[in-house]
């Protein structure tokens, strides 16, 4: 008898432990968004410059110091900062022995840099030997307030979500209380610059009167946050 009670006991225990875990809250689950577009500000531009033969002799090469000396004084000419050119990549560089056994080996470097303008790069890139410059291209962009605009768009949709189940639950007479629970979704999109005429050859016969026409897609922005509040 004693046991049957005990388990009687127990089963009525644990009935109470899970009635209790079972949250009976009213509640209403909905979704806010928020979602922008910007124009890129910061663009990164691979440079790859190589040395070349005036006229096809040997004797007369044009090095790859004079070339980077050369992009190197259109940087600052152009009020660019130092910190924003860096070097990418060095094509047989160090092949020292190539360079003694074959007097027309050509050494190339490339570089990636940082600008904010496109016209002071079209002042920069003029600046330089066009035969020495074997191309250019955009890599990639960014836009600099991104990590403040994130945050503002992520309120916004919180707020949405909020003001959105508050019309609703007015709606049917009754109030809406504290939030419950808060999920982030994002869709950020980078999509890869459309341009043209900005891969530049060393053929080109004129650099300088070769500008580019960039037509930037601009980097989208969207948050929703899906959310549960008790209402009254």
């Amino acid at each position: 008898m004693k046991k049957l009670f005990a388990l009687a006991f127990v089963a009525l225990f644990s009935i109470s432990a899970m009635a209790q875990q079972v949250d009976l809250r009213k509640k209403i689950t909905v979704s806010g968004t928020a979602e922008t577009e910007v124009t890129p500000d910061i663009i990164y531009i691979s440079i790859s410059l190589k040395e070349y033969l005036k006229d096809g002799n040997s004797k007369k090469k044009v090095e790859i110091n004079d070339l980077e000396n050369q992009l190197f004084k259109a940087v600052q000419s152009a009020g660019i900062t130092k910190e924003n050119l860096t070097i990418n990549n060095l094509s047989s560089y160090n092949t020292v022995g190539e360079k003694k056994k074959n007097p027309d080996f050509l050494v190339s470097k490339q570089y990636r840099l940082k600008v904010t303008d496109l016209n002071k790069w079209n002042a920069l890139i003029g600046a330089v030997d066009p035969k020495g410059v074997a191309y250019t291209n955009i890599d990639s962009y960014d836009y600099s307030k991104i990590e403040a605009l994130k945050k503002e768009l992520k309120i916004k949709a919180l707020q949405a979500a909020k003001e959105k189940a508050t019309y609703l639950v007015e709606s049917i007479g009754t109030q809406l209380l504290s939030v419950i629970d808060i999920q982030e979704l994002n869709n950020e999109s980078f999509p890869q610059p459309v341009y043209r005429n900005m891969m530049m050859r060393a053929e080109s016969a004129d650099l300088s009167a070769s500008s580019p026409e960039i037509d930037f897609k601009k980097i989208k922005l969207s948050y929703t946050m899906n959310t549960v509040f008790e209402i009254k």
